[in-house]
């Protein structure tokens, strides 16, 4: 297994900020880009349910017609690809049998063996007071992989809460197919004028958020 440097991680980390000024010259290469589409199909989620979709939008015009419901930022145009960020409106029965199905053949074990873990599934899902919510939380973590993922490859990203999800949804054409927008991602390449790309990044001390107990 090859291991990231600890400093290199570092580096990377602090080399990223929510973009705000893209070079709309420059697009992520097809390479790079299948690296970040399998980090989001790589992250993981409660009971590896995975209740999202990941909606990758290339389209120029397609953008266009998000612009003014994103607040009017231009990122969301001058970016290289928008990834959309969807959560699953409600997971049942079906979802649970897939993933046992799928867990059967991948890891060639009977069905009938993940007897426990499938009841175990389905009490969750039967008792959750909100499974729109708990899938929308899962999406974070893929947010969170999805950002550090780009910083390692040096691929600039601007996540974004300021949208109107329900409009995404129309565009998007999701409305009515059981997923939901929830956050939007930007990326591509800083512009040399994005005057945020060179400002101290401000956090709390290690000391103040991390214990060691």
């Amino acid at each position: 297994m090859t291991s990231l440097a600890p400093s290199q991680l570092i580096t990377s980390l602090k080399a990223r900020y929510a973009t705000k000024v893209f070079d709309n010259t420059r697009t992520v290469p097809a390479e790079t880009l299948s690296a970040l589409e399998a980090s989001l199909v790589l992250t993981p989620s409660s009971f590896g349910l995975q209740p999202w979709k990941f909606i990758v939008v290339r389209d120029k015009a397609l953008r266009e017609k998000l612009l003014p419901h994103s607040w009017n930022q231009p990122q969301v145009v001058d970016c290289s690809h928008l990834v959309v960020f969807a959560r699953r409106d409600t997971t049942g029965t079906a979802d649970i049998e897939r993933f046992i199905a799928d867990i059967s053949a991948a890891r060639s074990i009977p069905a009938e063996a993940l007897s426990g873990y499938k009841d175990m599934m389905s009490g969750f899902v039967a008792q959750h007071p909100d499974l729109a919510d708990w899938a929308a939380h899962q999406v974070y973590i893929a947010m969170g992989q999805f950002l550090t993922s780009c910083a390692v490859l040096g691929v600039d990203a601007c996540p974004m809460e300021g949208i109107t999800p329900a409009k995404y949804d129309e565009i998007l054409g999701l409305a009515g197919s059981g997923y939901s927008t929830v956050v939007a991602c930007p990326i591509g390449y800083r512009s040399a004028n994005d005057k945020y790309a060179t400002l101290a990044k401000v956090r709390r001390p290690a000391s103040e958020v991390i214990e060691h107990r």
